[in-house]
């Protein structure tokens, strides 16, 4: 279990700010259903969400969850005061935290939705299973592979519903070409391309003249386990604004490649790559951030391919390019040995390899529809099922992801192996996929073993 003297912070039940110690001790998180407390897990009980991160994001997950029958907003958690209090004008009855861990404490929250800037996740989502919490967790899931392989061990060691949010699996679009492509309807497939693309051109997302903290944000607590800067107004605006960051939130590509590489994962039934190599750097954009403004990973999976395109200065995209102005686009390609098909978001089309697709039929609707991401959530948090997005199965769209920032960063092709889920061979690169988070801030080690 964590405990305070491990982590800042202004209060610790109102009690470290008057003793002037950060020593004060901790009581062991137990969930309600364990203490016998009327909670989730029942098909006629309530659950009772609470929300980390009062962003634009963690407002909308909130809306779709509260939408259900059976949950009530109890709580919920932001450094950010003018973003806590939005929230709480919304749900009266929800109590309000500046520390997050403050809102984990609470017995009468089941669970908790975490949509806070990326470098929180993994913490957060450990802490709140620690704390018997079931997660909903906004995607990237993590930036790091030992964040990744730490945030499944925790939920499965502490028996936790996990769902991340990659809410456009729920599309009957992607439902319809997993169908397709796992009923060989174009061949066998040996590539896949997948890419997004906007053009924020030379002046990217701008500069911060030296805009003071606002009164009302911790900023100490905003920049939690990551290195501390300097208060930037447009890094903290938005999730648009963190990507172009990497210590923040690792970049575009984890930003946006969890809800389009989960396509191709889910389709072909993917495990781990054995063999990542990325390509890219800052070549025009010049303002406060530091992420690529060009990013190409290449991933070699057992007898197939896939690559990624993120580019920031440009937004040709092919086929699904319309209008020729800048905007943000992004696609799927399966190419297989009779078509391709090629897919975003709300389409999908196949272009057939001359007459190797001749009289051959798509395959019937199969995949049931879903409820929406947030509410299968709360189904499962009822019945004790994993959702589909589970962390169990996103693990496999998030890894790809850190390991190409990985090469990126190290500027050389990482070896991984998919059994024991190690990279091979490569001593800095396996010590750089473990993070080291600002102390007094530790990264749970216990949890790199299942």
């Amino acid at each position: 279990m964590f405990q305070p003297h491990d982590i800042p912070r202004r209060t610790f039940l109102g009690q470290s700010a008057k003793a002037g110690t950060l020593g004060v001790a901790v009581p062991m998180f137990v969930s309600s259903t364990v203490l016998g407390e009327e909670g989730s897990g029942g098909a006629n009980e309530k659950v009772r969400v609470g929300l980390i991160g009062c962003g634009g994001m963690g407002q909308a997950n909130l809306a779709n969850t509260a939408q259900h029958p059976d949950v009530v907003v109890a709580a919920a958690a932001d450094p950010w005061e003018q973003r806590l209090n939005a929230v709480l004008k919304k749900y009266p009855g929800a109590k309000g935290f500046k520390d997050y861990r403050q809102l984990l404490e609470q017995k009468d929250v089941d669970a908790v939705i975490i949509a806070t800037p990326p470098h929180w996740h993994a913490l957060q989502a450990i802490h709140a299973c620690e704390a018997g919490k079931d997660i909903y967790l906004q995607k990237p899931m993590t930036l790091h592979l030992g964040e990744s392989l730490a945030v499944r061990n925790a939920v499965k060691r502490h028996q936790r519903i996990s769902q991340i949010g990659t809410q456009i699996h729920a599309s009957e679009n992607y439902r319809r070409v997993v169908e397709k492509i796992r009923a060989g309807y174009i061949g066998k497939v040996s590539t896949v391309r997948t890419f997004n693309v906007m053009n924020q051109g030379p002046e990217g997302i701008g500069h911060d003249p030296g805009t003071p903290c606002p009164p009302d944000l911790d900023w100490e607590m905003w920049i939690g386990p990551a290195p501390m800067r300097p208060y930037n107004k447009i890094l903290a605006a938005s999730a648009y604004h963190h990507g172009s960051w990497m210590d923040y939130s690792g970049g575009w590509t984890p930003g946006m490649a969890p809800h389009i590489i989960d396509l191709p994962i889910w389709a072909l039934d993917l495990h781990y790559p054995i063999r990542v190599h990325c390509s890219g750097g800052r070549y025009i954009i010049q303002d406060d951030g530091d992420a690529p403004d060009v990013q190409e990973i290449l991933w070699q999976y057992p007898n197939l391919t896939m690559t990624w395109m993120g580019n920031l200065v440009n937004s040709y995209g092919f086929d699904f390019h319309g209008e020729p102005v800048p905007k943000r686009r992004l696609g799927i390609y399966f190419h297989g040995v009779d078509g391709t098909l090629y897919a975003n978001y709300s389409m999908h089309e196949v272009v057939p390899e001359g007459d190797r697709m001749k009289d051959r039929k798509p395959p019937e609707p199969s995949i049931p529809p879903s409820p929406g991401h947030e509410i299968e959530w709360v189904n499962c948090i009822k019945t004790r099922e994993q959702p589909s997005c589970s962390v169990f199965y996103h693990v496999k769209v998030d890894v790809p992801i850190v390991l190409g920032n990985l090469a990126y960063r190290l500027g050389r092709s990482i070896q991984f192996d998919p059994e024991k889920e190690q990279i091979v061979g490569d001593e800095e690169a396996a010590r750089l996929a473990v993070p080291t988070y600002r102390a007094p801030w530790k990264f749970p080690e216990e949890y790199l073993k299942g």
